[in-house]
Parts: C-alpha cells; structure tokens; sequence
C-alpha cells in the first residue's frame, strides 16, 4: 500500500507535463528523421505497456516519441526516461510499426550528452562511458573486471564506500563470482582489427564534437 502512495506524486507529475500547450518546433524531428520513422508512431501506448522500467520513468516512452515529434527538445533531452532506458529492445519488438525506439533512445541520449544536457542519473551517463572506454582499451572486446574496477573509481563516492566498507564488501562478492567461474579475472585477448576499432572510436568523437 505504502509503494502505491509512493508513486502518486511522480503520477500527477506526469499528469502535469502532459497537460501543458506544447508549441511544436520542428529541429529534432528532422535530426530523428535519419534514425527512425517516428512520424509511423500513432501511439497505441504498447511500448509503454510492455515497458518493464516505467516505475523509475518520469516520461511514458510514447510520450518521448511523441514530444519528440512535436520538437520538446528540453523536455525530452531533460528526462530521466532516456537514461533509465536500458535498450532491452522491447518496445522496438512491440512496435506494430516496426519504430526502433530503443535506438532513439539512444540517440537521445547521445544527443544530450553532446549538447551539454545535465544527466539526471549520473551514474548511468558514468556507466556507459566507462563503456566505451573499456571497450577500446582491451581493443574492441569487453573485460568485466576492468569495467568493474574502471566504474568503481570514477563514482564520487568512492572515499565513502571505502570508510565504510561497502567496498569492500563488492570485493568479496567479485572474488566469489571469479571462484565460482562467472567473472574471468584477466583481460582477453585483443582483436586483431583493434587498430581500426579505436579508429572508428576517434573518429565518432571528432563527429560528435
């Protein structure tokens, strides 16, 4: 009972947002254009209801395709919907107009990080950089334990976790997986075409900036 009044506010939140007169504009519809047909979007809704993450959203995602076709660049590149999306693909499989909503996602949320947006969760923006980062440092293959360790050191509250031993806590349980055969505490080894992965990886970067 407690959990249902819980979410109560962030639903007349959302209840407000939708209200609002919106003035379309017509720039983000034209950049989206080249990643998906969202203009095929009649909002039947069975994205959001197959959604398995709308409790932690503060936008439906057949609000963001349609604030987005209406050019709400604020409202969409502020939202926490694009980073608690965790591209599971199933609103694109849900889709009966076969729209990639997952990749708009992601595009949005490549679009706020290059137009300087502040992250509503940081440590999802931290994660997938440390991603990326992760992936070009073992040339083109992904090492858990690096990426654990690399995630690790960049949150800001790693001085914390240490004081109190939630650290190393995370240790214990890293050295019990790492027995047990599910995480390979060493780096794989590097492909042969990683020349051109951190090419590629460059070259996204200049495109971006």
């Amino acid at each position: 009972m407690s959990h249902m009044w819980a979410r109560i506010p962030l639903r007349l939140a959302m209840r407000n947002i939708y209200m609002e007169p919106v003035e379309p504009t017509f720039s983000l519809p034209e950049q989206l254009a080249g990643t998906a047909e969202l203009s095929a979007c009649f909002q039947c809704k069975k994205c959001s209801s197959g959604c398995p993450l709308t409790f932690a959203m503060d936008l439906l995602p057949d609000r963001v395709i349609r604030l987005a076709l209406l050019g709400q660049e604020d409202t969409v590149l502020n939202c926490r919907t694009i980073w608690v999306c965790s591209s599971c693909e199933t609103c694109t499989t849900r889709c009966p107009n076969n729209i990639d909503i997952a990749g708009v996602m992601d595009w949005l949320k490549e679009e706020a990080v290059r137009r300087g947006y502040g992250s509503p969760q940081p440590e999802v923006t931290r994660f997938h950089q440390t991603f990326l980062q992760t992936v070009q440092l073992t040339g083109g293959r992904l090492s858990e334990p690096l990426l654990l360790g690399l995630y690790q050191l960049k949150s800001p509250n790693i001085f914390t976790k240490l004081t109190s031993g939630a650290l190393a806590e995370e240790m214990r349980l890293a050295w019990g997986l790492a027995r047990r055969g599910r995480l390979v505490p060493r780096l794989p080894r590097r492909l042969k075409g990683a020349k051109e992965i951190k090419a590629l990886m460059s070259d996204a970067r200049r495109e971006k900036s």
